[in-house]
C-alpha cells in the first residue's frame, strides 16, 4: 500500500509503516513547507492515501469536494510518538482496504472510517 505522510506526521510513525512494509513518501524529506492543496496534488498523482494530523484536510474533502484516494487523520492528542506508531500502523494493517477511498480518523480508543460517495 503507497501512502504519502505530511509533514506533522511523527518520523516515528513512517519508520514503523516503512518498517512494516508499507511504501511512504514523507512530504517532510522532500517537499517541506508546501500547502495542503499541493500535498493533496501529490498523493492523488502517486495514486498514495494521505496520512496526516491536519484537520484542514476535513474541510478541504468535506467542504470543497476535493478528490483523493483516502485520508487517515491521526487524532491521538499528547500520546508518546512510539505508541502512536503502533496504533497508527496497527490501524493500516487491520484496515487496509477499507481505508481506500476513505476519510479515516484514529483516535485513541476509536477507528472512524467514512467512505466517500
Amino acid at each position: 500500500m503507497k501512502l504519502l505522510a505530511d509533514e506533522g506526521v511523527d518520523k516515528s510513525i513512517v519508520d514503523l509503516l516503512r518498517a512494516s512494509e508499507f511504501d511512504v513518501h514523507y512530504i517532510l524529506e522532500t517537499d517541506r513547507g508546501i500547502d495542503d492543496d499541493q500535498v493533496l496534488q501529490i498523493a492523488n498523482a502517486e495514486d498514495r492515501i494521505l496520512l496526516t494530523q491536519d484537520k484542514d484536510f476535513g474541510e478541504m474533502v468535506f467542504r470543497l469536494r476535493k478528490i483523493h484516494l483516502g485520508i487517515v487523520l491521526i487524532r491521538l492528542g499528547i500520546m508518546i510518538s512510539s505508541e502512536k506508531a503502533i496504533l497508527v500502523t496497527q490501524a493500516f494493517l487491520d484496515h487496509r482496504e477499507k481505508l481506500k477511498s476513505a476519510f479515516t480518523v484514529i483516535q485513541n480508543n476509536a477507528i472512524r472510517i467514512r467512505k466517500q460517495n
